[in-house]
Parts: C-alpha cells; sequence; structure tokens
C-alpha cells in the first residue's frame, strides 16, 4: 500500500500548478541562501574538532585522580576509553565533511584495535558507518531544485522527507521513481566541498593528539590518501558512470546485485533501491552465514577489476547489503580505481612467489614492479608481506582480530621488520589496491569468517595461477 495523501513525509504525487509554482519558487529561493552554510561554519567546525583532543586529555586527568583515590585500573581505563569513543564518534558523526568521511574510513580498520579498545569503540564505529544528523527538509529541496529543476516533483510518485541514511557529503532518500521502482536519492550537503577539505586539513594538522583517540593508530596516512580523492568523491556524475559500469557487468549475477542508476549530476545521484541488511551486522550470523558472506565480499573486490574494469575503493561493510535472496548487495561507488585490462598481472606473479618462500626472488619481482627503491633486506620484505601470503597459503583460512593485529603492525609499524615499512614504496597505480586488500582482510577479521583465499585468488587474480619461477 502506498502513503496516504495527506503523509507528511512524502512530496505529492502531482501537485497543482498553482502550488507547485509556488514550491519550486521557494525551492530556488533556498538554494540561493544554502549552498555554502556548512562552509561558513568552519570556525565552529574547526572548534568542535580541537576539542577532542583537550577532552581526552582531561578524562586522562580525572582518570588518575581516580586511581590514586583506589578505583581499580581495568574499570577506569574502560570508563576512560568509552567516554573517549563516544566524544571522538560523536562530533565527527555531528560535523559530517571531511570529519565523518575520516571516521567511516577508520571504521574498516575496527578490527584492528587492541583488546583494551576495541569494545567501547566498536559500536560507534559501527554507528558511523550508517548514519548522521539529517539535513532539514527545506535544504534538500532546494539541492533537488536547483540540480533537477524547479519541476524535479514530477520526477517522483513519492518521496520521504526524512532520510533513509546519512553520511559523511551527503544523505540518501528513499522515493519512487515515476516508472514505479523504488529508488534512492543521493543528495549532497550545500558546501559540502569546503567542509570535505577544511576538515580533513584539520584533521591532518591534529593528527599526532588525535591518534589516542583512535586506539593508538597513525591517522596521518588515511588523511593523505582522503585528501588526494576529494574531487573524486564531490562529483555524483563519476559515481554514477562507475556504478552504472558495474550494473551493466553484473547485471543477471546470482551471487551479486549492483542498482542501475536511473539520474545523476554533480550533487544528486538517483538509483534502485537496494533492501538489505548491512554487512556489519553479520557478525550477528552464523558462522556458515558469515563465512559465505565473507567469501562473497572478497570475490566482489577481486571480481569486479576484471568484469567491470573498476575496483571498488570504499570497502566499509556498510557498503555492501546482504539481500533477502542470499545475494551481496554493493552500493557507493564513489571511490573507485579504474582497471580497463583488470589488475595487474604482477601482483599475482609477486604474490605466488613470496608464497613458495624465495625471499629473494620475491624482492628482486617488487622491486621491478617499483615497490623497491632502496637497499633492503629480501628476509624483511618477506616477512612483511605476511597479511597478503599467509591466507593465501592454505586451502582455507580462518580471519580473526588477533590475526589481523598481529599483521597490522608488521605493515604499519615502522620499527617492524628492520623498518622495512619505510622502504616499501607503493606505485601509484597500487595504492588503492593496496587499501582495498588490507581493508577487506580487516572486514573479514570482523566477520571472524574462514573463507577459501587461496581458491578466490587462483580464480581472480591474474598472474597468481602462473608458474611462480616463470615470473
Amino acid at each position: 500500500m502506498g502513503p496516504m495523501p495527506d503523509d507528511p513525509s512524502v512530496v505529492p504525487e502531482r501537485p497543482r500548478a498553482g502550488r507547485r509554482a509556488r514550491a519550486s519558487r521557494r525551492d530556488e529561493e533556498r538554494a540561493a541562501e544554502s549552498d555554502d552554510r556548512i562552509a561558513r561554519g568552519g570556525l565552529r567546525r574547526s572548534a568542535r574538532l580541537a576539542s577532542l583532543p583537550l577532552g581526552f586529555a582531561g578524562r586522562s586527568a580525572l582518570g588518575l585522580g581516580r586511581r590514586i583515590g583506589g578505583a581499580p585500573a581495568e574499570q577506569v581505563s574502560e570508563q576512560l576509553q568509552q567516554r573517549a569513543a563516544e566524544q571522538l564518534f560523536k562530533v565527527l558523526g555531528e560535523l559530517k565533511g571531511g570529519a565523518m568521511k575520516f571516521g567511516q574510513a577508520l571504521s574498516v580498520f575496527e578490527s584492528v584495535l587492541p583488546d583494551d579498545v576495541a569494545g567501547p569503540y566498536r559500536a560507534q564505529l559501527a554507528r558511523l558507518q550508517d548514519s548522521a544528523p539529517p539535513m532539514p527538509t527545506s535544504r534538500v529541496h532546494a539541492v533537488l531544485a536547483r540540480e533537477l529543476g524547479p519541476r524535479w516533483r514530477d520526477d517522483f510518485t513519492s518521496f520521504s522527507a526524512q532520510p533513509a541514511a546519512a553520511a559523511s557529503i551527503g544523505q540518501v532518500h528513499r522515493a519512487v521513481w515515476k516508472d514505479g521502482r523504488e529508488v534512492a536519492v543521493k543528495v549532497q550537503y550545500p558546501g559540502a566541498d569546503e567542509a570535505l577539505r577544511s576538515d580533513l586539513r584539520q584533521i591532518g594538522r591534529m593528527s599526532k593528539v588525535i591518534s589516542p583517540l583512535a586506539g593508538g593508530m597513525d591517522v596521518q596516512p588515511l588523511v593523505d590518501e582522503l585528501t588526494a580523492r576529494v574531487s573524486e568523491e564531490l562529483d555524483y556524475t563519476l559515481e554514477a558512470s562507475a556504478q552504472a559500469q558495474a550494473a551493466a557487468a553484473f547485471a543477471g549475477d546470482p551471487e551479486f546485485c549492483v542498482p542501475d542508476v536511473l539520474a545523476s549530476t554533480s550533487r544528486v545521484m538517483v538509483s534502485e533501491w537496494v533492501e538489505g541488511r548491512a554487512l556489519n551486522t553479520a557478525a550477528e550470523l552464523s558462522q556458515d552465514e558469515r563465512n559465505r558472506m565473507g567469501l562473497a565480499y572478497v570475490r566482489f573486490l577481486f571480481a569486479a577489476p576484471a568484469r567491470a574494469g573498476i575496483l571498488h575503493a570504499d570497502p566499509h561493510p556498510g557498503n555492501f547489503k546482504i539481500l533477502p535472496d542470499g545475494r551481496l548487495g554493493v552500493i557507493d561507488f564513489g571511490l573507485v580505481a579504474r582497471f580497463p585490462d583488470g589488475l595487474p598481472p604482477a601482483m599475482g606473479r609477486i604474490l605466488r612467489v613470496a608464497e613458495s618462500g624465495d625471499a629473494r626472488q620475491t624482492a628482486e619481482q617488487l622491486r621491478l614492479e617499483g615497490f623497491i627503491v632502496s637497499d633492503v633486506d629480501a628476509q624483511d620484505v618477506l616477512d612483511y608481506l605476511s597479511p597478503f601470503v599467509e591466507p593465501a597459503a592454505v586451502s582455507e583460512f580462518e580471519f580473526t582480530r588477533d590475526w589481523m593485529r598481529e599483521q597490522f603492525v608488521r605493515v604499519r609499524d615502522v620499527r617492524a621488520n628492520n623498518g622495512v615499512a619505510m622502504k616499501i614504496n607503493l606505485p601509484p597505480e597500487y595504492l588503492l589496491i593496496h587499501r582495498v586488500w588490507l581493508g577487506g582482510l580487516a572486514v573479514l577479521a570482523q566477520l571472524n569468517a574462514r573463507a577459501p583465499f587461496n581458491a578466490v585468488l587462483r580464480e581472480l587474480l591474474p598472474g597468481y595461477s602462473e608458474d611462480p619461477v616463470a615470473g
């Protein structure tokens, strides 16, 4: 049954001419007023971000006082981490923009947080993936009028005024398209451009003091990567193009569902609605279901470059939905890497050589591809590659949080393996591949999934099935 005509949550199906004209004029006026409201709040945004380390320091001092007063260390530490997590992600979520984008990217690596901080952060990170304070309805209508035209209501038979989801630079409304299909309407926040860039600059400047609030993780590389991709994220026509490409490649697939795109501008995108539960809720499912969805998740990440010519480069589990029919729905193609010829075959060849345990040949292959440009111990390099080699070396691998934390230290810690992390150079074409691979492993660890990773690589990673000696 459709919504009743007087339901305040929907746009009337076909307003009369006079009402429609008045509504259009109001939308145009709001568009003129609201384009940069988020950006004009830059000083307030900076102040909110600056409050994070101050609040953390204050709580630490209070915790020290409670310890002196005799409170158990474990109790004080747990309460401090809980409050730090709540403050960090409350501020990031309310600010949207780059602050929330940073928080969502950080959430992929929740499984690498130490045990004493993982619990408090887990719920806050998961909440941030799907929610943020909504944009006022008047501002939504203003953006739609500017982007789709003053008669934008004619494109929909209904349009929910309340957002179904709110994310870093926009929010999603559920609606019914004029042909009867349920759709997701993604609307970018006015002023998102400046807010995104400003937040990332501020977080970058404060990375050393924010790091303790993020479980001690080095957040600067994450900020650098997000900053480099700002322009791509802000143009919804690029996202629409990538999603349409993937939708065509996976049309009718029994394992995956990528929604079709119906309309797009630089700030509005309309695509088919995907009904399902987010992959980040799969931890509540049975082991068999987690294994199945984890396998589907990693298969999509590796299959898309060959089938669609693109790599989905935002692998946080909120972008993947478990559909009622068992398929994996994939949304949000705002960040992709384009590979018209599929993933580089050198990746598979290097992994096979590393799997064989030949440290010298592994280092040589990496040098040929531009990963090594200075002197480095070959065995240190082989040890550094363990997060990629270990899951591939057995027929079925169990991804756990403990394993992922150990691997994350190897890859990120400049002191590990004689500082080899500082000597590994990532060629530009491999930057997003590296992020997706590590992020994918982290999500599998969140699911505690067991998966035949070796079989996936043999089927979908170019070069992996070749004789390592011949490589």
